[in-house]
């Protein structure tokens, strides 16, 4: 029996193709699949085997690898990361967001794993105009200013986490949600931990069991022909030759990989089917369950907490508000234009795939669309 009806997967079909006659992206490649039923929508003179730069889409793939060594028990969630990462060991805390960088207190406990998988370990970009708080400076001086991934630009891990030590935390471990920054050092604790690369280790704890043979940091020259050019508005923000060309100084467990749509949807499959070769259920189950106290939803962050929370790398819906929030559907997007969520309770899971810098209404209004015309061929 079909999950989908066929006259409603046309209606999905077309509304994705108009929206890119529209100009909301240059191209795009869209899965929907139920229980291993896949369907997909291709328009704009991409493939189905187009690469992407996932960036922020990264984060679910850390966690589970962060998670994965947890279940080793090499990393354990409320032990303190200081013996690892010893540059944030004695970092300072500014004594409020507004003060001056000078003005600090100490730790008031060290950051311990759990802290970076929540995001909560007291960094993250803050997403204010520039010149609203004294540190936006010093962040920006050390690259940490809000923005799309920028691969090349970035040292290589020791030195990015020294030069990320030498500014304050926003805010003491554990008390306020921040974005981004802790799956960047998560990704570094991963290396050290696993005492391999990031790269390396994601490869043969989740790449090679799921088969996603094209996600990976760097395109090889071979493949650059499937790599679309990244767009900001009309400019080139990145061409096929670009930052994603080479392997990176820096591989970023924030925002770093290039995957396909049917990589992508391997890893939420698994996710759904309950972690398969890779994670536990229990792990799966904890990952995808909205792990924020209230406190730590009052901080810098940008995510609607009234209709969502955070689990470990990734949105978890708490509120239905829409044909497709159905409570407890997770996953996360990539701000170059790309977009995944799997939902348990019905055994959904769609993936969007452009390459369309989110810089402008646009982007989320193709993102509801592409998930209102999925839910609604769901039979």
């Amino acid at each position: 029996m079909t999950g989908f009806s066929p006259t409603r997967l046309d209606r999905w079909r077309a509304g994705l193709a108009d929206h890119v006659e529209r100009g909301s992206a240059p191209g795009l490649v869209a899965l929907v699949d139920r229980g291993g039923e896949t369907h997909v929508a291709v328009a704009g003179g991409l493939t189905r085997d187009t690469l992407f730069r996932i960036s922020s889409m990264t984060k679910p793939v850390t966690a589970v690898a962060a998670m994965a060594l947890v279940e080793d028990c090499a990393l354990r969630l409320d032990d303190p990361v200081d013996d690892l990462l010893p540059e944030l060991a004695g970092v300072r805390v500014l004594r409020e967001l507004g003060a001056a960088v000078t003005d600090t207190v100490p730790l008031g406990r060290p950051i311990s794993v759990r802290d970076l998988m929540t995001s909560t370990f007291g960094h993250g970009q803050l997403m204010a105009p520039p010149g609203t708080y004294p540190v936006q400076a010093a962040l920006a001086e050390i690259g940490l200013e809000p923005g799309p991934p920028q691969p090349s630009l970035v040292p290589p891990a020791d030195e990015w986490l020294a030069l990320l030590g030498s500014v304050p935390l926003l805010a003491q471990p554990g008390a306020s949600w921040f974005y981004n920054t802790a799956y960047d050092v998560l990704g570094v604790l991963i290396a050290r931990a696993s005492g391999t690369s990031l790269s390396d280790f994601l490869a043969a704890r989740v790449f090679g069991p799921l088969e996603m043979f094209d996600t990976g940091f760097s395109v090889a020259p071979q493949s650059l022909h499937r790599l679309p050019t990244a767009y900001a508005g009309t400019s080139v923000f990145d061409p096929p030759s670009g930052q994603w060309s080479a392997p990176p100084p820096f591989e970023s467990g924030a925002g770093g990989l290039v995957s396909t749509a049917d990589d992508y949807l391997a890893f939420g499959r698994m996710l759904l089917s309950g972690g398969g070769e890779v994670l536990s259920p229990a792990s799966v189950a904890l990952m995808t369950q909205d792990q924020l106290t209230p406190g730590q939803k009052t901080g810098g962050g940008f995510l609607d907490f009234s209709r969502f929370g955070w689990g470990f790398g990734m949105s978890v819906v708490t509120r239905r508000t829409d044909v497709f929030t159905t409570p407890g559907r997770f996953g996360w997007d990539g701000g170059l234009g790309t977009s995944a969520r799997m939902d348990p309770a019905l055994d959904v899971t769609t993936v969007l795939m452009t390459q369309q810098l989110w810089t402008s209404p646009t982007g989320p209004l193709l993102v509801h669309d592409a998930d209102v015309w999925a839910y609604q061929a769901v039979l």
